[in-house]
């Protein structure tokens, strides 16, 4: 191999140039990790090129044997991990190379805590692993030829401010990463250690990784043997892990592929692993993620299962074998009845991969079932971290709506603290025999919710309500209108009936109660102040303790769903809510007798603006509410 002395140098982007600092900083607490994500690498390139020989066999014609080979050298302090993989072009080093976690490095950056243990943990969700060559080596150079191409590549960098880029010639097919060893690693340059971590990490990988085979000195008193060249020898077993059974796999070996697959510098919280027979015939090996990826709300992002064909790698992300809602699995679907040249466009369209999806989808939902039966506190942490998307399904899966719907979590007022700890069963069980519906209630946050008027006579009649505050959660009773039989009641609107009332619909109490409530004089007063602010005014049944409060229509839009629907540019008509108020609060006892009409209007715009503020809402016209704010503090103080 030879250079040219055409040299282009370019700078790293400024994250770069900090996430690389971290690296070479020892940001990883266990630095011979490094080997592992080489080895991927190098693997993934191999599948990348198998894929593309099923249509174009000249690719691999001149190498048809792929493998991955270690060689190290103690005296000059190099080790060197090469591929016959897929190779790159000059512009896929600098895309690859040149610009670290593509995908993210600006969010990387914003995530840092400065805790090495939990940055670590950061890496394999921005797909950074190949510059943790850096905490080994002072200089690492990438020689690389794109299968199908004459022309060679050579990057090189110290990792500082800039790498380096000039052609290459007389390479061969793939990629030769080429670590110049720090003094204080040069343990990497060792026989036995290099072995031993290929077999603790790598033992998975689908091809063979090499080296040579080792040499040892003729005993004392034996005849001298001939010295031959040593060959290279497979030190991983080259088996593809979820072929075997799985009686035949540790949990660690699982571990290690996960995070293979997955990129993940962390173990993961629960796999599956199955293979079907019969009608259909596939292989899958399933994980749930300990942590939530930081595009995981990007509905856009790639995302999927890596496809296998009758062992052969096919693509990365294939999306169609698990809904959206799942699209933190992470894992394998092996095939053998799928065509090896399948496309995205047969896969959309395959009977064959509606059945594998719609199986899929059972099996993720039966671990999170089992996990929350079994091992509750790991479906806590699995909620906590996964638990907002989880209810995407719950909304978008019809078919299994009801499976989704008991592995919800949520707050409520009968747990303590904010922690989404009860389950809609433990609410059924929870509830009197003659409560005929679920109740809830959602607002913006947490604190919001618990503090609600709305909620002030079911505390005191000890009624549990479930407290909503993610901002799917109004978007999610939308299309989730009951659970077990039992009808969820909204406490925000309408006309509440508690255990044993029945409820009335808005038109319907309108009408009846039409004479009640205007038998108390304060509804034809407050209502010629608010107007046509307001639906209508009449006296408050779920008031306890508050003066006054807003009450939604039964289908009006609450203004969890009309903040995501405005910010998407969408044009909404005004919604009036009710305003009830509560007769027996000292407020309204001196209001009512209240003779000045100037100073009467001054309160009821004061009870209203504080009736939007308590459920969370904005003011139309805060430095109105300020004003009138401050003449009845001054009228206070004068007297």
């Amino acid at each position: 191999m030879s250079e040219t002395e055409n040299i282009e140098t370019h700078a790293f982007q400024t994250e770069a140039k900090q996430l690389l600092k971290l690296m070479i900083h020892s940001l990883y607490s266990n630095r011979e990790i490094f080997l592992r994500e080489l080895i991927s690498n190098a693997s993934d390139a191999i599948d990348k090129l198998r894929f593309k020989a099923i249509e174009n066999a000249d690719l691999i014609a001149d190498d048809p044997d792929y493998r991955i080979d270690i060689t190290f050298d103690s005296e000059a302090k190099t080790l060197t991990i090469a591929d016959n993989g897929i190779g790159m072009t000059h512009d896929e080093v600098i895309s690859n190379l040149g610009t670290i976690a593509k995908s993210g490095t600006a969010e990387f950056i914003a995530n840092l805590t400065g805790d090495q243990a939990k940055d670590a943990q950061l890496i394999g969700q921005f797909g950074v692993g190949f510059y943790s060559a850096f905490m080994v080596a002072d200089e690492v150079e990438v020689l690389t030829r794109a299968a199908g191409s004459d022309a060679g590549v050579c990057w090189r960098s110290k990792g500082e401010d800039a790498y380096e880029l000039s052609a290459a010639e007389d390479l061969t097919r793939g990629t030769r990463v080429i670590l110049h060893l720090q003094d204080d690693a040069l343990e990497f340059a060792e026989d036995f250690r290099l072995r031993s971590i290929v077999r603790k990490y790598s033992d998975h990988i689908g091809v063979p990784v090499r080296m040579l085979e080792q040499q040892f000195p003729t005993p004392e008193g034996e005849d001298e043997v001939e010295e031959k060249a040593p060959e290279f020898e497979a030190v991983n077993s080259a088996q593809a892990l979820w072929t075997r059974s799985r009686s035949e796999v540790e949990d660690d070996e699982y571990r290690e592929f996960y995070k293979h697959v997955s990129h993940d510098f962390e173990d993961p919280l629960s796999w599956s692993h199955n293979r079907v027979e019969g009608k259909l015939e596939y292989t899958s090996l399933l994980y749930l993620p300990k942590r939530a990826p930081f595009d995981l709300y990007n509905r856009e992002a790639p995302r999927g299962l890596k496809l296998y064909v009758q062992r052969v790698f096919i693509m990365d992300d294939a999306e169609q074998f698990l809904p959206l809602y799942l699209r933190f699995v992470k894992g394998v679907v092996d095939s053998n009845d799928l065509p090896l040249n399948v496309s995205r466009e047969i896969l959309q369209e395959d009977d064959r991969v509606t059945s594998i999806r719609n199986a899929l989808t059972k099996r993720v939902i039966n671990m999170l079932d089992n996990m929350a039966t079994k091992e509750p506190e790991d479906y806590q942490a699995f909620w906590d971290e996964f638990g907002e998307v989880l209810k995407e399904g719950a909304g978008e899966d019809f078919a299994n709506r009801e499976a989704l719907a008991g592995l919800l979590r949520f707050a409520s007022t009968g747990a303590d603290g904010s922690a989404k700890t009860v389950s809609l069963k433990d609410y059924l069980e929870r509830k009197s025999e003659d409560q005929e519906a679920i109740y809830y209630i959602c607002a913006e946050t947490f604190e919001t919710a618990s503090r609600s008027p709305h909620l002030e006579v079911f505390k005191d009649k000890d009624v549990e309500v479930i407290l909503m505050f993610d901002r799917i959660d109004e978007w999610l009773m939308s299309m989730l209108t009951e659970f077990e039989g039992v009808p969820f009641v909204d406490v925000m609107r309408g006309d509440i009936a508690l255990p044993g009332e029945a409820k009335q619909a808005d038109d319907d109490a309108d009408e009846e109660d039409k004479e009640d409530d205007t038998e108390h004089p304060l509804v034809e007063r407050i209502s010629g102040v608010l107007g046509d602010k307001v639906e209508s005014v009449r006296p408050s049944k779920r008031l306890t303790q508050s003066p006054a409060c807003l009450v939604l229509a039964d289908h009006a839009m609450g203004a969890q769903m009309r903040r995501i629907m405005e910010a998407s540019g969408q044009s909404l008509p005004d919604m009036k809510p009710h305003f009830e108020f509560n007769p027996d609060h000292p407020l309204l006892v001196r209001l009512d007798a209240e003779s000045d009409e100037d100073r009467f209007a001054e309160l009821v715009g004061l009870l209203f603006d504080q009736a939007s503020l308590a459920e969370g809402g904005a003011l139309s016209d805060p430095a109105g509410y300020v004003e009138r704010l401050n003449r009845l503090l001054l009228d206070l103080l004068a007297d």
